[in-house]
């Protein structure tokens, strides 16, 4: 087998994977409930080529969290108005913070599945530090939250967990805009409800 081919076809199982865990997902009541054999036997691929490829389950949903989250790290690296790096830190730190609260939303079983994986500190994760410092970096320029930036960014980061978005939605039966709504006020509240001053 060439190794052109070899390359076609480990992308082609990399993809058939993702897409197989993220509608088992979807799909289940609980994330926990997804095992590694369901996504093999989902994908038509052997539980050896899973392994190798994402090492464990909490490697499998990091992958498939990072293909799922890359347009909106992207958008805020190098991106426009309001999330990209241009925007003034009054309009961004909202912007942000709205942008992630709809990708949990959107995405509300891998986002659960992802803060349930592992047995570490959810605050010491890969994708929760990138935030976290990013958000801070934001805050640091907004003289309302100066002194108090990585507090404050770990408080409205707290504001977008999955499982508070999903205690919200399921239990508490606010729709989608309200959560939002909510989130914009207690955003507004902190960073001093100066606008765009």
């Amino acid at each position: 087998m060439s190794e052109r081919k070899q390359r076609a076809d480990a992308t082609r199982n990399r993809e058939a994977v993702l897409a197989a865990a993220d509608a088992l997902f979807a799909r289940s009541d609980s994330p926990r409930s997804v095992s590694m054999d369901e996504v093999a036997a989902a994908a038509g691929v052997g539980k050896g080529t899973l392994f190798r490829r994402f090492g464990d389950r909490t490697g499998l949903i990091q992958a498939l969290y990072e293909a799922r989250v890359q347009p909106l790290r992207e958008a805020v690296e190098s991106g426009p108005a309001p999330l990209g790096p241009s925007t003034p830190p009054l309009e961004r730190v909202p912007a942000l913070l709205d942008a992630m609260l709809r990708f949990k939303m959107d995405n509300r079983h891998l986002s659960m599945a992802l803060e349930e994986a592992g047995s570490g500190s959810p605050y010491a994760a890969g994708h929760y530090t990138r935030w976290h410092g990013a958000l801070e970096e934001m805050l640091e320029q907004i003289p309302a939250t100066a002194t108090t930036a990585g507090f404050t960014a770990h408080a409205l980061l707290a504001a977008t967990r999955a499982d508070l978005v999903e205690h919200l939605l399921g239990e508490q039966q606010m729709t989608h805009q309200q959560v939002r709504q909510g989130l914009a006020g207690h955003t507004a509240r902190i960073l001093g409800d100066r606008g765009n001053d």
